[in-house]
C-alpha cells in the first residue's frame, strides 16, 4: 500500500497540469454518459465545469477523483492515474462535496481531528493544523459545539477547512454556496481566491452564475455528455454578442418583434425575457451606435410597439449558458 503519511508542506507536483481529460468516454450499459470528453485543467487555475442537470458533470468528477473506471480515454491528476495511484492522487486532492457530510454528533475540532488521523498527522502536526484551519473557517469559538449546533453556512466553511487540512494541490468544490447566507459566501469566495494566490488548483462547480463569473479562469460547459463550449467568462459572453439591448415593449407581439429584428445585420440573436427582449448585438463600437441603434427603435415603432423603456448592457453568463444548453428544465 502507499504511504499517505504527510510533511508539513506538500510540494507541489511536477507535472505541467493539475488535470487532463483526454478522449473521455463513459457508459452506462447503453446510455452514453460522457463522450470524447477533452479538457485541462492549469495549475493554480480556478476552472469551473458547468452543466444542466444530467449533462455528465457528476460523472465526470468521479472519475477525476477516482471513483469511477473511464470506459475509455483518460484522467490524469498531476500527471497520476486516479484509479492506479489513488492513495498519491488522494494525498494531493482536497473534495468539497454539495452535502456537508460531517459527523453532526462530533464537534468541529474532533470533526477535522478524524480527517487528520486519516491522513496519518502526528500529534503536533495535527493540532497545529486543526487550529489552522479552525481559524481559517473562522470557528475557533464554536471548536467545542457539535456540529449538529451549527448553520448550513458554518458547516460549508467547516467542510472547505476539512478538505484543505492535508493541504491538498488541487481542491473540488461542488456547489459550495449552495444553501449559505450573503456573509458566508462572501468569506468562501474569498477562500477561493486564496487557494488561486497560494498556487493551488479549483475545480468548481455551481448552478449560480455570478459566482463562475467572479471566481472563475476558464469555464467548460458540458451538456449530453459534449464538452460544448470552452474559455474565459469573457470570451464566453463574447461568443454571446458585444452587447445586449434590452427592451421593454408594449403595443404588439413580442415574438413579432423577435421575427422582425431577426433579419437586421448586426442582429446576432433574440431572447424573449419576461415582458422584454434581449437583443445580442454582434459588433457595436462608437460608429455602429449611430447606425444600428436607430434601425431596431425604428423597426419596433413601425411595427406599432411602443418602447417603455431601453437599456444597453454586456451580455450574462447566464444567456450564455441558456442559448448554449437550452430553456428546458431538466430532472
Amino acid at each position: 500500500m502507499e504511504d499517505v503519511s504527510l510533511s508539513a508542506k506538500q510540494q507541489l507536483p511536477t507535472a505541467e497540469y493539475a488535470v487532463e481529460v483526454a478522449h473521455l468516454h463513459k457508459e452506462f450499459g447503453s446510455f452514453q454518459a460522457v463522450t470524447d470528453l477533452n479538457f485541462r485543467i492549469a495549475k493554480g487555475e480556478i476552472f469551473g465545469l458547468l452543466g444542466p442537470n444530467g449533462s455528465g458533470k457528476t460523472t465526470t468528477l468521479n472519475m477525476i477523483s477516482g471513483l469511477s473506471a473511464p470506459t475509455s480515454g483518460e484522467v490524469k491528476v498531476f500527471g497520476l492515474n486516479p484509479r492506479k495511484q489513488s492513495n498519491s492522487v488522494r494525498r494531493l486532492l482536497g473534495v468539497v462535496p454539495q452535502e456537508t457530510a460531517l459527523y453532526e454528533e462530533l464537534t468541529a475540532e474532533r470533526n477535522l481531528a478524524f480527517h487528520a488521523e486519516l491522513f496519518g498527522y502526528r500529534r503536533r502536526q495535527k493540532g497545529e493544523r486543526i487550529q489552522a484551519m479552525l481559524e481559517l473557517a473562522q470557528l475557533q469559538d464554536r471548536a467545542k459545539s457539535r456540529v449538529k449546533t451549527f448553520s448550513g453556512g458554518m458547516k460549508r466553511r467547516l467542510s472547505i477547512g476539512r478538505a484543505l487540512l492535508h493541504d491538498p494541490w488541487l481542491v473540488y468544490l461542488d456547489e459550495p454556496t449552495l444553501g449559505v447566507d450573503v456573509q458566508s459566501r462572501n468569506v468562501i469566495w474569498d477562500y477561493i481566491l486564496k487557494m488561486k494566490q497560494e498556487g493551488k488548483s479549483v475545480l468548481l462547480t455551481t448552478n449560480y452564475l455570478e459566482e463562475a463569473n467572479a471566481l472563475c479562469d476558464r469555464i467548460g460547459i458540458i451538456d449530453k455528455g459534449h464538452l460544448i463550449a470552452e474559455g474565459t467568462p469573457a470570451a464566453l459572453k463574447a461568443q454571446f454578442g458585444s452587447s445586449v439591448l434590452d427592451l421593454e415593449i408594449t403595443g404588439t407581439a413580442l415574438e413579432d418583434v423577435r421575427e422582425l429584428l431577426l433579419g437586421v445585420a448586426g442582429v446576432q440573436s433574440i431572447e424573449i425575457i419576461e415582458n422584454r427582449v434581449a437583443v445580442s448585438l454582434a459588433s457595436l463600437n462608437e460608429g455602429d451606435a449611430g447606425t444600428l441603434l436607430p434601425v431596431i427603435l425604428r423597426k419596433v415603432t413601425d411595427s406599432g410597439g411602443v418602447i417603455r423603456h431601453m437599456a444597453l448592457r454586456e451580455p450574462s453568463l447566464d444567456e450564455v449558458f441558456l442559448s448554449l444548453t437550452g430553456k428546458g428544465v431538466r430532472d
